[in-house]
């Protein structure tokens, strides 16, 4: 007998790079239901599932594609919401590919089920119908948690906890809430108005959020705890004090940081500048430094802006590239120029103060480092220019010692990220947790979701104990 080979995978329609290019809208444009369901029943309905091994929030995710597979989305929707505040945004931006995906049975022979843009699809059609299920408030415990930073895992954290009775104010540096998913992420990937309807949903289910308040400035640590009056706190800042190249030139006008350059066209809307007051120099050559998800999203975004050339810079080959594949699939699509196994040495001024090029030095690939990478070997006598005006380092980030610096009792490691229990998130100084980027470094988005979540049920087992023995953090 023949063996009946598998559907193939119903890929999501997309604007035309050349149009796209050119506007902020979302890329993909979501599956119709008849999509959505053809691509849910691709799902073999596994007797051992292991896809959601691979997800770090724990979502069901046989049941919720079960659901799907009889049309039944708002029940789709509401099953993916017993473990995930945030599956509009989950949908778009987890790597999904690395995750539940790669556990799938049917990737073995051919392309695993799109669990992601079915996510996306459900909680998409939850919010289009006006449908959201707020679950029946439990009974109030007496207890009040602070959350610092209301980003993906503080917002987990959050969700997680209001549901077990806490009180729960959530604490955000900035005039919206959302961190990364506001000012990091552009809009035609996770358009800001999703990430606002997810906020707000949480807000619904009772948690408090207040903006512009900069813990360890505005507000002491020791103010949140005592005038407050937290039994415990989670601190989820993020690691968000960019690296830059070090190079000559490097303080000349027109270069950004890629924090700067995405929270002002993405947070601060720079973009439709004079509409909204933040401006943004819009380079007609603009080269970009590095090759992760954050170079993927600066390149892009400046190309929008009105680039007539845009060059990726990367001192390795695109195998080494840490960003999604489908984050460099469009960017090729749209025009991006890569040039690899290049390094900058020094930025040139225009002598008024201006970047006007930059000085490259060609590349060759070593012996593997320390990430399992081959180590980049410049080669002498390579150096050539290229002219820019704008010049944008992506190169990761790292702890940002604004709140961390006002603890002096909170262990830090060598880099001056948060020391904390993997399972718990505990730290050093008793009620405290921390989780995320402010933990591990630079991250995804679902795995600050799932640092949120484990430290919402080890803040859970702390309140119920009233108090752990401090356990020593090992250096």
């Amino acid at each position: 007998m023949e063996e009946k080979k598998p559907k193939k995978r119903v890929h999501m329609r997309e604007q035309v790079p050349q149009v796209r290019a050119r506007n902020f809208m979302e890329v993909p444009y979501g599956y119709t239901p008849e999509e959505a369901v053809e691509e849910a029943s691709r799902c073999l309905s596994c007797l051992n599932p292991s896809c959601t091994k691979g997800c770090p929030v724990a979502v069901d995710i046989p049941s919720f594609i079960k659901l799907m597979k009889e049309g039944k989305f708002i029940e789709a929707a509401w099953k993916i919401k017993e473990e995930n505040a945030l599956p509009a945004v989950c949908g778009r931006v987890c790597p999904q590919e690395i995750q539940c995906e790669s556990l799938c049975l049917l990737g073995k022979k051919g392309e695993p089920v799109a669990i992601g843009n079915l996510e996306r699809f459900v909680a998409d059609y939850e919010r289009e119908k006006g449908e959201i299920q707020i679950p029946e408030k439990p009974k109030p415990t007496g207890r009040k948690i602070a959350i610092i930073g209301s980003g993906p895992g503080g917002l987990t954290c959050a969700a997680d906890l209001i549901k077990s009775g806490h009180q729960v104010t959530l604490f955000e540096a900035l005039h919206k809430p959302g961190g990364v998913l506001m000012y990091g992420i552009p809009e035609f990937r996770l358009p800001k108005a999703i990430v606002e309807k997810e906020v707000d949903y949480i807000k619904k289910l009772g948690v408090e959020v207040v903006v512009n308040a900069v813990i360890g400035k505005l507000y002491s640590f020791d103010e949140l705890f005592n005038e407050y009056g937290s039994d415990a706190c989670f601190i989820a800042t993020g690691a968000g004090l960019p690296m830059f190249l070090g190079i000559p030139g490097e303080n000349l006008n027109g270069i950004y940081s890629a924090n700067e350059f995405l929270t002002r066209a993405n947070l601060m809307k720079a973009y439709l500048f004079p509409e909204y007051d933040t401006p943004i120099k819009r380079g007609k050559k603009v080269a970009v430094f590095g090759g992760g998800n954050v170079a993927m999203d600066a390149a892009r975004v400046a190309l929008r802006l009105g680039a007539e050339k845009v060059y990726l810079i990367y001192r390795r080959s695109e195998d080494e590239m840490p960003a999604r594949k489908a984050e460099i699939h469009h960017a090729h699509e749209e025009g991006i120029e890569f040039m690899l196994l290049t390094n900058p040495t020094r930025f040139i001024d225009d002598g008024k103060g201006n970047v006007c090029a930059v000085e490259c030095i060609k590349m060759e690939l070593g012996e593997p480092d320390q990430s399992g990478r081959k180590n980049p070997i410049p080669i002498k006598g390579s150096e050539f220019q290229i002219e820019i005006d704008v010049g944008i380092p992506a190169l990761g980030t790292r702890s940002n010692p604004l709140l961390v610096s006002t603890l002096p009792d909170l262990k830090l490691n060598k880099r001056g990220y948060i020391m904390a229990e993997e399972e718990t998130g505990m730290t050093s100084k008793l009620g405290v947790f921390a989780g995320g980027d402010i933990v591990t470094g630079s991250a995804t988005v679902i795995l600050a979701m799932g640092a949120g979540r484990k430290a919402a049920k080890a803040i859970n087992e702390y309140l119920k104990w009233k108090y752990w023995d401090t356990r020593s953090l090992s250096n």
